[in-house]
């Protein structure tokens, strides 16, 4: 009786202390489906935060951003688009963004046109699944009526439709009004309403919109994690884009200059983003992925920084195409990972579709593929060994494992295409700044096989894509 009696209140004892815990508590060893943190920064090159060289080499250390790499997963080959709009079409679809714009008829859409109604996104995905969903920052693709974020997936947006270049205008001494251009504004929406226009996107307001980029995620995630419903923050910053204008609070506090105050910047941001998921006891139990659209911009005196890799963005040379990717997800991807195996921006949405139950389409060709295992650390390798490069609707080239080769070259001073007679073959672990074309690569002639090989099935493939239509 008194064993019987001693269980009895060990038991309640038990109820009581469960009943007194904060709900935020059981997060940790949760079944349920993770949160999702996604930043994207805007022509940031590989080599400007700590962990990939740069940080301090920078003029501001970055240990709130290198963190996600400490807890987590880095990836030294993480490839990217070479233009902000292909790689953001890659990115919300899983398809090459040459494959966002077949068309039914005719010839490939404009670089800059986006996706159609037709795509599918990783919003739209997660929405299904059964995620609340919010963008805050740049989207740049698509700003007509029925395309914007909120009718691509997203419960609620603020930020803007297209490039920070814009925020030049408002500026511009040479502007004409009658031009028949408007400036680019604030916009917010939500879900099934039409998207409303707000302050002008001046340099003024281009300093301050990352900071508040931050604030409305903040206020986001907070309010979901009240309603206990998985979230999905995406947030494109809008910075290191031109014009590279710090906030206030934040302009010349490194004493290094403009981009420096921007990268101390976006740290800090970062740190308070990680810090609102450690507070609300989500931390377990949240994705965060900080990555890149492509590198650094291909203008002069942009002071952008692509470490070891040549070129800028609108290339095809590593500098264009390789970007930071760091991942957390405490307790099921393992800490302090590193990895130089192929991964694409495309990988993303199935992978995520993976890690929280959601479904891939099969109507559509899906260039990603899902990296779940590698990332787990179940895999020791990536599960893809070969990208294809494109630079607007022309096709440049291919890489496989540590190889790259160009059909084309660029002039990185004028851009003009180079077609070449003989394609330059490149070695990446032998020559990874792309210094000097393997012109008599007489012992590595074997190489042309495979390189080929992925080329060809890749034309393929487009040659049979239905292309997406409008609707």
């Amino acid at each position: 009786m008194c064993s019987q009696l001693s269980s009895q209140r060990s038991l309640a004892f038990l109820l009581v202390l469960m009943m007194s815990l904060p709900l935020t508590a059981f997060a940790v060893n949760s079944t349920e489906k993770p949160n999702i943190v996604l930043v994207v920064m805007d022509n940031f090159g590989y080599g400007e935060i700590g962990v990939y060289g740069g940080g301090v080499l920078r003029g501001a250390p970055t240990p709130n951003i290198d963190s996600i790499g400490a807890e987590g997963f880095q990836l030294t080959n993480f490839n990217v688009e070479a233009e902000c709009t292909p790689s953001r079409a890659a990115l919300m679809t899983g398809r090459y963004g040459i494959r966002t714009r077949q068309q039914p008829e005719g010839p490939p859409r404009g670089i800059w046109y986006g996706i159609t109604p037709w795509e599918i996104t990783l919003a739209e995905m997660l929405s299904d699944t059964g995620y609340a969903t919010g963008m805050f920052g740049k989207w740049h693709l698509g700003d007509a009526e029925g395309r914007y974020p909120t009718d691509q997936g997203f419960d609620e947006w603020y930020g803007i439709p297209n490039s920070s270049d814009q925020a030049f205008w408002p500026d511009s001494d040479s502007f004409q009004k009658d031009a028949g251009v408007e400036f680019t504004r604030i916009m917010t929406s939500k879900r099934n309403e039409k998207p409303k226009k707000g302050e002008v996107y001046g340099r003024a307001k281009r300093a301050t919109i990352d900071r508040e980029i931050t604030d409305h995620a903040l206020d986001f995630m907070k309010r979901k994690a009240k309603t206990k419903q998985p979230f999905f923050a995406y947030l494109p910053y809008t910075q290191t884009h031109e014009p590279v204008d710090a906030h206030p609070d934040f302009k010349g506090k490194t004493g290094n200059g403009s981009f420096a105050d921007v990268l101390a910047q976006t740290d800090a941001y970062i740190g308070e983003l990680l810090a609102t998921v450690d507070d609300l006891g989500l931390k377990d139990n949240t994705i965060f992925i900080f990555t890149s659209d492509n590198g650094r911009e291909g203008i002069k005196r942009s002071f952008g920084f692509t470490g070891p890799w040549r070129g800028t963005m609108f290339s095809p040379y590593e500098g264009s195409l390789r970007v930071p990717f760091l991942i957390r997800y405490p307790g099921k991807i393992p800490a302090r990972q590193v990895s130089n195996d192929i991964v694409h921006l495309i990988d993303v949405f199935p992978t995520l579709a993976n890690l929280v139950g959601g479904v891939v389409p099969t109507d559509r060709v899906l260039d990603g593929v899902d990296q779940t295992k590698f990332l787990m650390g179940a895999a020791a390798k990536s599960a893809r060994e070969s990208v294809i490069i494109y630079i607007g609707n022309e096709l440049f080239g291919v890489k496989w494992r540590n190889w790259k080769m160009l059909l084309k070259e660029i002039d990185e001073k004028s851009y003009a295409i180079q077609n070449m007679a003989y394609p330059s073959i490149y070695n990446l672990i032998v020559d990874p700044k792309e210094e000097e074309p393997e012109k008599f690569y007489l012992d590595d002639t074997w190489v042309d096989t495979p390189l080929w090989q992925v080329i060809e099935e890749h034309q393929v493939s487009i040659a049979e894509d239905a292309g997406a239509p409008d609707q």
